[in-house]
């Protein structure tokens, strides 16, 4: 199991607001994921996006069953607080270009976090890419 857990649900008093952690350790753990079923079954899998709708104001959801998650070993316990979804597209070149991406708007403000790592063509995983981090 690759995913971190969290329990999501209310805060209570004085607890701290939902962090982004979930997303780094989450994407990271994808691209993990992503990869080493491409190098036992020698192809990437694009999967998700999912849950389908963005969790909103940094609610839980339950992370739903997903064939093409649980295929490649990505299944987060509990619920999630970000949408998760692996992206396989043909670069130029025609070498594979793989996208692990977290999206969430821990405030509820209907702007999304979006949290990108990328595979080059050796495995090897980018630097986390955050657009609009405490969305």
């Amino acid at each position: 199991m690759y995913a971190a857990r969290n329990s999501g649900g209310r805060r209570a008093a004085g607890e701290a607001p939902p962090s982004d952690a979930e997303a780094r350790v989450n994407v990271l753990a994808l691209c993990d994921a992503v990869q080493s079923y491409r190098d036992e079954h020698g192809v990437y899998v694009s999967a998700g996006p999912s849950p389908k709708e963005i969790p909103r104001g940094g609610q839980g959801v339950p992370f739903p069953e997903s064939e093409a998650f649980h295929r490649i070993g990505f299944e987060p316990d509990g619920k999630v607080r970000f949408q998760y979804q692996v992206m396989v597209q043909e670069s130029p070149v025609g070498e594979p270009e793989v996208s692990c991406i977290a999206r969430g708007d821990l405030d509820g403000d209907g702007q999304n976090s979006v949290y990108r790592v990328r595979l080059d063509a050796n495995g090897m995983t980018t630097p986390i890419e955050v657009e609009r981090e405490g969305e």
